[in-house]
Order: C-alpha cells, then structure tokens, then sequence
C-alpha cells in the first residue's frame, strides 16, 4: 500500500511501520496515490486521537500517510499537527521562533516558509540546502552518496526502506546538503527533541539516547499505541 514517506517526501510503497501519520490533503483516487501534496499544509499527527477513525482511502478525505519516525517526517518537510499535538506543536514554534529570532508564529505563516523551503516553486522536485556540517543539529536529515542520513551529534545513521543502518562517522568540517528544511533545522538547534526510531541510536552501539524522544510514541497514561 502507499502511503509510506521516506526522508525525501516521496510517497511510497514500503512493509516499514511507522511511528506517526499525517496528510497533506487529499491525493488519491480510490486506493491509488495520484498527488504528491494538495496545499501548503502538511502535517505529522498521532496514531491515535480520542475515538477519531482514520479515513484511510475515503473518498474527499485526506490522504493518510505514515512516517517511520518524526525525524523522518521532518526532513519530508511536515510539522506538529496543531489539534492531536498540541504540546509538540507548541513546542515546535517556540523553537522556531527562537531558532530564526522571529515572533512564535501561527500555522499559516510556518506552512507558508516550510513550502518554500522544501520543494522546488512549480515542482514537485525536492529543494536541498548547504550547510556546514558543525553547525547542524542531531536530528536533522542529509543527502550522503545519494541516500538520506540522519545526523547525531558524533555520527550519521544511513535510513533505508528498511529503516536505519550502519552508523558512520560524523564529517567534522566541510558542508552537507541538507534534506530538513532550514526553519525545522533552526527549530532542531534551539532545542526542539524529535522522536527517533530507536534503531538509530543502537546502530551506534549503545542503547537509545534518552533525550532523544521516547522508543514509541505513547497515548496519554503511558500506554503504548500500536504502529500500523
């Protein structure tokens, strides 16, 4: 089924479970994916919200996609839903609003700048950034030999469709091209901790770094939500 999203944006059909959903409107026809975006607004929200059912395939509805985790939905240039999470959505424009020393801003203004930031005008081509590799902060996701990497603070993890692999080291000098828009990235380095699937850190060989979000996203009350 397609509705997977690597690091790139890309929409596709891949056995990886996700650890988040979200939309960017509604891009099918039937059970087929025929749209890469339909607005500006692109989300990353819950698995599970109160009773809500997710209206996977329904026709007018959004599309429902899946991420791998939110450092993955991030670099494919979406944002902390505003209604399901509301804390990490806060959380999220502070450090924005910290990171690039603006106001906190509203949804409309932060989906306006991701947009421009994360494809091409008039594209659906994927918009990369330079930047040097000490000045980005672990979460962010890079374009190394032609794959999507995820940075940590001293190494870079490579993500498949099969999820993360072998760590390597962390380039120390030089530059990078960046797949996470700018203002997420700025939001990354004033303090904003995504979750990251916990493959990534004991790729290092130790166990899942603490600060970096929890192994699973949980419901209210500590209980674990099932991962589709």
């Amino acid at each position: 089924m397609r509705n997977r999203v690597t690091p790139l944006g890309d929409i596709v059909a891949i056995e990886l479970r996700g650890a988040w959903t979200g939309n960017r409107g509604n891009l099918h026809q039937g059970t087929e994916v025929v749209r890469f975006h339909r607005s500006q607004l692109w989300i990353t929200c819950a698995l599970a919200y109160k009773d809500w059912r997710l209206p996977q395939w329904a026709p007018g509805r959004f599309t429902v996609l899946f991420f791998h985790d939110e450092a993955v939905s991030f670099a494919a240039g979406h944002r902390p839903c505003a209604l399901c999470r509301r804390p990490a959505y806060n959380a999220y424009r502070q450090a924005w609003a910290a990171g690039l020393g603006v106001a906190v801003p509203r949804a409309v203004e932060m989906d306006r700048q991701l947009h421009g930031e994360r494809i091409v005008r008039g594209t659906h081509r994927r918009q990369l950034h330079r930047s040097r590799w000490p000045a980005l902060p672990a979460g962010t996701f890079v374009l190394v030999a032609d794959e999507p990497a995820l940075v940590l603070d001293d190494a870079i993890v490579p993500w498949t469709i099969r999820g993360y692999s072998a760590a390597r080291g962390r380039p120390a000098a030089g530059s990078a091209e960046v797949i996470t828009p700018p203002s997420t990235v700025a939001a990354l380095r004033a303090g904003y901790q995504p979750q990251l699937d916990p493959a990534a850190t004991t790729q290092l060989g130790r166990g899942p770094a603490a600060h970096r979000g929890p192994a699973r996203p949980r419901e209210p009350g500590g209980a674990e939500r099932p991962v589709p």
